[in-house]
């Protein structure tokens, strides 16, 4: 039987905010988040959730554009995870949930400071915490910060959701004979560069030898499923074996 995960972090994407293709933040969508991460909370695991903010406003393709400057397009890219932050706390209030929002930036009107043993105590008291703002620094990705704040807050996994049903050997979406991993090691992920997460979230999670499972959050139940221990998508760990494509 799968064991039970204590404590996760759970990274969304901005793109989990609205529909498919779509910019901003669809409240159907919002609302089906909430119950799926609701439903996961209610297993009595401690549960914290990194937000991307790409659904609002993408700041690499910004300053990549020469307009604006990269360190400002990064500090215009944290303020799009407040805005999904604050949206998720309150479709989790709707369905029953406590949570709290905790920024890495100064935002005390509208989210409490980030700050470890505050967020620990949160945790212990069964709140979902909800994490915005990255790590506060510009050149650094929302992965990069689930991987930071998984480590610091002693999760056992941090559990990427993605539109996908887990990692690839090519793009699914271009590619019908696309194989999918069960399990793969962060070196092997290294040396295929298969670009699950930036060079440095993955080197993080090798370092502090933190599994990173991978998987399709739009799936009913995934959510839950994964903080069960139950093997879907893909995990990254150290020391695998070399895996087998299931396809």
């Amino acid at each position: 039987m799968p064991q039970r995960f204590q404590r996760v972090v759970l990274k969304i994407s901005g793109e989990s905010f609205g529909r498919p293709g779509e910019l901003g933040i669809d409240p159907t969508e919002l609302a089906a988040m909430a119950r799926e991460i609701g439903d996961a909370a209610g297993t009595g695991v401690e549960l914290a959730v990194v937000c991307g903010g790409g659904n609002i406003i993408r700041g690499a393709e910004m300053a990549k554009a020469g307009t604006i400057d990269q360190s400002t397009a990064d500090y215009m890219g944290m303020l799009g995870t407040v805005i999904n932050g604050m949206a998720l706390k309150e479709a989790l209030r709707v369905v029953g949930v406590e949570s709290r929002v905790m920024s890495a930036i100064a935002l005390t009107a509208v989210a409490e400071p980030f700050i470890r043993a505050r967020a620990l105590r949160h945790l212990e008291k069964g709140r979902v915490v909800i994490l915005v703002a990255g790590t506060g620094n510009p050149f650094f990705t929302t992965d990069t910060c689930a991987s930071l704040r998984a480590i610091e807050l002693g999760a056992q996994v941090l559990l990427k959701a993605t539109k996908v049903d887990g990692i690839y050997d090519s793009d699914p979406r271009k590619d019908p004979k696309a194989r999918r991993f069960d399990e793969l090691t962060f070196p092997e992920v290294l040396e295929r560069q298969l670009g699950v997460m930036d060079l440095t979230a993955m080197t993080m999670c090798m370092e502090h030898d933190l599994p990173v499972c991978v998987f399709d959050f739009r799936t009913a139940g995934n959510i839950r499923r994964a903080v069960a221990g139950e093997r879907i998508g893909t995990i990254v760990r150290c020391g695998a074996p070399t895996p087998a494509a299931t396809r």
